[in-house]
């Protein structure tokens, strides 16, 4: 099983430069044209903050875009909610985010009306999509009855495995003043519904940066944004430069899982974007965590 981890897009309704001049639709035309060349993809999954003001036309973008690269293979595309997100954008134009190559809906199962969790099997692997968005803030949340609901889903082993893909990460490192505090509310919890289950790897976005790391003994793999990646070299500040990022994740075989980070030949790459000291990031974590 071959995964193309994208995350962090952050299009916008209008398709142009944002007020720092990031370009969020160029950047991703330029990452999946980077990435054209390579084959033996089996689905690509993108872990939220797909939209960057929640507009439905930001959604349509990336599902023209994507989509694209993803009926040339003939492949699915599974998508999540980030912190960024607006569900009822996201419902009208992804549906349960589980597209199949030709747009159509594939998902197997859903989890009630209102959050976007979904289910579908690909080559024998379960791919569940969870949704850690808590509308208004920067951290996320699963919450008690959408980890029930996954508790169920996991009662019935997959054939191979099953991998967790949303946006927040269960772990942080605290390098970052803000790491810590934008991450998942709940691992712990988390930890206690897979626990003893079949999942095999949990794919997250949300930092901008590439991490790894274990909860309950599953291995968690965190891939850089597409729309820009965040530098810790200035920690416990944080400074985010330009240039695309994706990530190749690869489940089964005797030395799996295995992670690679790709990153566009930008001609702009690490020029800083923004760059804030560490009194700027704790007032940033105090308005917003």
């Amino acid at each position: 099983m071959r995964i193309l981890h994208l995350s962090d897009t952050h299009l916008n309704r209008t398709g142009t430069p944002d007020r720092r001049g990031v370009d969020a639709t160029a950047s991703l035309r330029l990452m999946l044209d980077e990435l054209s060349g390579l084959t033996g993809f089996d689905v690509v999954v993108v872990t939220g903050d797909l939209a960057d003001d929640g507009a439905a036309e930001a959604y349509t973008t990336l599902r023209a875009l994507v989509g694209r690269y993803a009926r040339d293979r003939d492949i699915p595309v599974l998508c999540t909610t980030g912190n960024h997100d607006e569900r009822a954008a996201f419902a009208e134009v992804l549906g349960s985010g589980h597209l199949d190559a030709d747009g159509t809906d594939r998902a197997e199962q859903v989890f009630g009306a209102g959050e976007r969790a979904a289910v579908s099997t690909v080559g024998g692997w379960r791919f569940v999509t969870l949704d850690s968005l808590v509308p208004g803030k920067v951290y996320g949340r699963l919450g008690a009855s959408q980890l029930e609901w996954l508790r169920e889903v996991l009662r019935t082993p997959a054939e191979h495995g099953t991998v967790l893909a949303f946006h927040h990460p269960p772990l942080a490192l605290d390098l970052s003043v803000t790491q810590p505090a934008f991450g998942l509310r709940d691992p712990g919890d988390l930890a206690a519904a897979i626990r003893g289950g079949d999942v095999r790897m949990i794919l997250n976005g949300h930092y901008h940066l590439q991490l790894f790391g274990l909860l309950e003994s599953v291995p968690v793999w965190v891939t850089p944004g597409v729309v820009n990646r965040i530098d810790l070299t200035v920690a416990p500040g944080e400074r985010a430069v330009r240039g695309a990022s994706a990530s190749l994740v690869e489940l089964g075989g005797p030395a799996g899982p295995l992670c690679h980070t790709f990153h566009a030949r930008d001609p702009r790459a690490h020029e800083t974007v923004y760059e804030i000291d560490e009194a700027q990031a704790r007032a940033f974590v105090a308005q917003h965590g």
